[in-house]
């Protein structure tokens, strides 16, 4: 089996590598082969990758490239990990919507729109010469925003899914709070990516018995703290919002806090430096205590899952994936992209059905899957009109006179990556 990570030379990839080492018996890879232009990250990751392996006796081979149509050749699956502009994006992502009071998010709100418009485009030609490359293999998507990503994909022909880590952190954290496996926890997971309800959590499987209202009884305190949410919202919304809700239902406070804090991308451009010392170190065998702290917790653990799934070697029946809608979500258009619990095999990904979705779920989410088809719009075609079209209909802009001078803002910040401006 031959595994492709574009993207290869993220401080991500010794947690994915360590998933392959550690999941051998679900994910057979013979090769894995970690594609990126930057040669000196691509060199220090894929040498910790190749002694993880040999520390964990894993017969696999370690290829590194940064010839994208050379190492796609003959794959099974393409992991997409990268990001357009780097951290240096990220944080101008983080800063610029604050000028007017709006969250600045590199995921969500204005500054996920310009990640997008950054990204769709790079994303769309990665794909199509995978396609040329290797007809057969699965894309699978965890470059955000992830929902707008693997819809430009999903529309363009691609066979392709999206991932996301939010829901198997949130199933791991619930049954060490149920004192379960993290196996015989099912999530009625509902929603986009980085917009999502948990409105069920099910025992053993998805026809299981919803533990939801005990597990809020006993433990509603802590999954609140974890998502710094007030417990009070929990109980009235019946469901546990993914902590990227919290962008919403507590936007002021969050703006506040932003102007207060350095970037996330300001502190993760940090530990990527330290990281990269680490594993420069050849006596370095391991992933380091230190990526904990870089973000995307079980990422590896889901991306073995789904490939082996995918690829007919094991893998859970029951996954979390970034998918076409096709009427599960009935308000939503088909060629929209939902983020639900699916049937996963070698036939590809089947939307489990979801019970009528509460209006004060549905409402907002059928307004942010329409600011997805305006931004998506905005990607292929470009301008700055489409662009302000994108920012008035996300709920968290609105404004026109926001708008305004965020497309501004955005098309200044964004210029050297964006063809039409």
């Amino acid at each position: 089996m031959r595994l492709v990570v574009v993207g290869g030379g993220s401080t991500y990839t010794p947690e994915l590598v360590d998933g392959f080492a550690r999941l051998r018996d679900t994910l057979p890879v013979d090769e894995l082969v970690l594609v990126d232009p930057a040669a000196d990250r691509l060199e220090l990751v894929g040498g910790l990758a190749r002694r993880i392996l040999a520390r964990q006796g894993h017969p696999g081979r370690v290829v590194t490239t940064a010839d994208l149509d050379a190492g796609a050749d003959g794959a099974d699956a393409v992991l997409l990990q990268l990001r357009v502009g780097g951290q240096a994006a990220r944080h101008q992502d983080e800063t610029w919507p604050l000028e007017c009071g709006c969250v600045g998010q590199e995921t969500t709100g204005a500054g996920g729109l310009a990640k997008a418009l950054r990204t769709v485009p790079v994303v769309l030609d990665i794909a199509e010469r995978v396609r040329r490359a290797a007809p057969d293999a699965w894309i699978i998507d965890f470059t955000n925003p992830v929902g707008i990503v693997t819809r430009a994909l999903l529309r363009a022909g691609h066979r392709a899914v999206g991932l996301c880590n939010v829901a198997i952190g949130l199933q791991r954290r619930f049954a060490g709070l149920l004192g379960v496996a993290p196996a015989d926890v099912h999530l009625d997971h509902v929603g986009l990516n980085h917009l999502t309800w948990e409105t069920a959590v099910r025992l053993g499987g998805p026809e299981g018995e919803d533990v939801l209202p005990r597990l809020l009884a006993e433990h509603g305190d802590a999954v609140a703290a974890d998502l710094r949410l007030p417990r009070a919202l929990f109980d009235r919304l019946g469901a546990v919002p993914s902590y990227y809700l919290r962008y919403y239902y507590a936007h002021d406070e969050v703006v506040r806090e932003q102007r207060t804090r350095p970037s996330r991308a300001s502190e993760v451009a940090a530990l990527e430096a330290e990281l990269l010392e680490l594993y420069a170190d050849p006596a370095l065998d391991e992933k380091p205590g230190l990526l904990a702290g870089r973000g995307g917790a079980y990422y590896s653990e889901a991306a073995v899952d789904l490939a082996a799934a995918l690829l007919g070697g094991g893998g859970s029946p029951y996954q979390v994936v970034n998918t076409r809608n096709d009427g599960t979500l009935p308000f939503l258009p088909d060629d929209a992209v939902v983020e639900v619990q699916a049937a996963v095999g070698r036939r590809g990904v089947a939307p489990l059905p979801v019970p009528a979705l509460d209006p004060l779920f549905a409402g907002l989410t059928a307004a942010v899957s329409a600011y997805e088809d305006l931004a998506l719009d905005a990607a292929l075609r470009g301008g700055r009109d489409r662009v302000l079209r994108a920012l008035l209909a996300h709920p968290l802009v609105g404004q026109y006179a926001y708008a305004e001078r965020l497309a501004d803002l955005l098309v200044a910040h964004n210029t050297e990556h964006l063809a039409w401006a």
